[in-house]
């Protein structure tokens, strides 16, 4: 089995503590989905409630209240009699993730064409000048961040802020591709020019472009499922 990339020395990747006497639970639940994005919980991984408990400081009953979302989210599984695991990265998960976020973002990208404004515009130019920065630096969780701002630039200045918790929510199992795709060489530069493509139909007003454009570079870390799960067998289901 290859080895998960190492992300931060193996420690967990957030502070799952709430800030001020906000619920527990959603910040539990987002800490440990980005853990399992990450692999630092690796597919097949098995998950204790008192042990995560341990970890991040707090009680069971927000734990157990976590692991039920990632459970909806289909990120975790619940074998009775034996206990509760990270899911495997799921081709039919990954599949009901690329159609929803294509639905949702394509449109919205058509929206964003029409409605790109000069100052939107410069928000978008100055992400992907930072994107560039972070390449130089090889600095992978940096880009990642910056790419899905990005992304979610494009939905919100289609006025419609709704659609990008919906889209991040879905696009979970793809996220577990494509932090295994990010190592590759050029991959990083090939996706920020296809970002920039994407912002050039957009600040040109061009719907059908900005879509066409959009809609390549989504379905790119598709063609790079065969790769990852040769290099990664044991983090996907069986056929």
């Amino acid at each position: 089995m290859a080895e998960p990339i190492p992300i931060r020395g193996g420690k967990p990747s957030g502070d799952a503590r709430r800030p001020g006497r906000a619920p527990a639970g959603p910040y539990l639940y987002a800490a440990l989905r980005d853990q399992i994005v990450r692999a630092e919980l690796a597919p097949g991984e098995r998950l204790s409630e008192t042990e995560l408990g341990e970890r991040l400081g707090v009680s069971r009953t927000p734990i157990r209240e976590a692991l039920g979302r990632l459970r909806d989210d289909r990120l975790v599984e619940v074998r009775p009699q034996i206990g509760t695991f990270v899911a495997r990265i799921s081709p039919a998960a990954v599949s009901d993730a690329q159609f929803i976020r294509e639905a949702l973002e394509c449109t919205a990208v058509r929206v964003a064409a029409e409605l790109a404004d000069v100052e939107s515009m410069a928000q978008i130019e100055e992400n992907l000048r930072a994107q560039e920065r972070a390449i130089e630096r090889v600095d992978i969780d940096s880009w990642q961040l910056l790419d899905d701002t990005f992304h979610r630039n494009l939905c919100d200045l289609s006025g419609h802020p709704a659609v990008w918790p919906v889209n991040e929510r879905a696009k979970s199992h793809l996220n577990r591709l494509r932090r295994l795709s990010l190592r590759m060489p050029d991959y990083l530069s090939t996706m920020v020019g296809d970002h920039r493509a994407i912002a050039d139909a957009v600040g040109g007003h061009d719907p059908d472009a900005a879509e066409v454009a959009l809609r390549e570079h989504l379905r790119a870390v598709l063609r790079e499922v065969p790769r990852i799960r040769e290099e990664h067998p044991d983090y996907f289901e069986e056929p």
